[in-house]
């Protein structure tokens, strides 16, 4: 008699099958759990690393926040000092070097008891000749009001309106490779109309008076309007700016050739041609010059977002440009 086998030989065959595929199925599941634990490290790592952003953030702020109170300390201070008022960068309205910005500044500095010197720091290629005019209005007035010495330092440039500001000036003190002078008047155009022709460009300039459009880059040049423009404007600002040089540099300034031409000279032979009073830094003219050992920069007052913001985007900037330099 044939005893009963519940097992057929299918059903041993797929139990044989089976057993090796229970290995694979627990690698799978190791697989996934592994794969789950790396991404739980690496989660918890971007979190540590946006709480320290953030904590690192909330310092930077509270420490400028401690300075911008801080500031207001700084002014009321009785410590002897020179007051150094910064000019960089082009003259031009309603910018931070424009008439508005910097006169309160100097009225400021002029009006501490503690300030016993103004220095004018300024690096600058010139500007708006207005702008220029302006400052070297105020600082003559305030000159005579308060009798108090203002000296220019200058570094890499102090040409045109530059200079015209610092024609006010008690001294003017420079590095002996500084670039100094440009006393002249300048004013850019420029006209393509034979470019116009070859595309086929057309003109429509549309205009009520003779001579409205005498500077139009888009039509012919207008010679009578470029001559009214060249003797009513230019000349007579190089003359205005002629005038203030020698009101404030008097027998100082030796009149050589091409002084009022717009040349430029290095600083050593400004001192020789009287441009300037002599070759020095900040930090010379301060000591052996004024006497002083205490220098206290007055600057445009900046609201607390704009001391934050532009202190960490200056320094973001300076941190980036260090890479970019180290990756070369």
């Amino acid at each position: 008699m044939e005893q009963y086998n519940p097992w057929t030989d299918n059903q041993m065959v797929d139990a044989v099958n089976k057993t090796p595929k229970q290995p694979a199925a627990l690698d799978r599941l190791a697989d996934a759990a592994d794969a789950y634990v790396k991404q739980e490290r690496w989660s918890r790592r971007w979190t540590n690393v946006l709480k320290a952003m953030v904590v690192i953030y909330i310092l930077v702020s509270i420490i400028l926040l401690a300075g911008f109170f801080k500031s207001d300390d700084n002014k009321i201070s009785t410590t002897q000092h020179a007051a150094v008022i910064k000019i960089n960068g082009a003259i031009m309205a309603g910018g931070r070097t424009s008439a508005e910005a910097i006169n309160p500044l100097l009225r400021e500095a002029f009006e501490t008891n503690s300030a016993k010197a103004v220095v004018l720091y300024m690096n600058s290629p010139g500007g708006s000749p207005v702008q220029s005019a302006l400052i070297n209005d105020e600082i003559t007035r305030l000159k005579n009001l308060h009798n108090k010495p203002i000296y220019v330092v200058t570094e890499d440039i102090c040409a045109s309106g530059c200079y015209y500001i610092a024609a006010a000036a008690d001294k003017i003190f420079a590095n002996k490779g500084s670039i100094v002078g440009s006393i002249g008047v300048r004013f850019d155009s420029f006209g393509f109309t034979e470019l116009m022709d070859k595309i086929g460009v057309e003109n429509r300039s549309m205009t009520a008076g003779e001579y409205k459009s005498f500077i139009n880059p888009f039509g012919k040049e207008d010679a009578e309007g470029k001559k009214f423009f060249q003797e009513r404007i230019l000349e007579r600002t190089h003359q205005q700016f002629i005038e203030v040089v020698r009101a404030g540099r008097g027998d100082r300034l030796n009149e050589v050739d091409g002084v009022f031409s717009g040349l430029v000279w290095l600083g050593d032979e400004a001192v020789e041609i009287g441009l300037i009073d002599g070759l020095g830094d900040l930090g010379s003219v301060v000591r052996d010059e004024l006497g002083l050992t205490r220098v206290r920069e007055y600057e445009q007052k900046r609201s607390l977002i704009e001391h934050i913001m532009g202190d960490l985007v200056s320094e973001t900037a300076l941190r980036l440009s260090q890479s970019m330099i180290g990756m070369k």
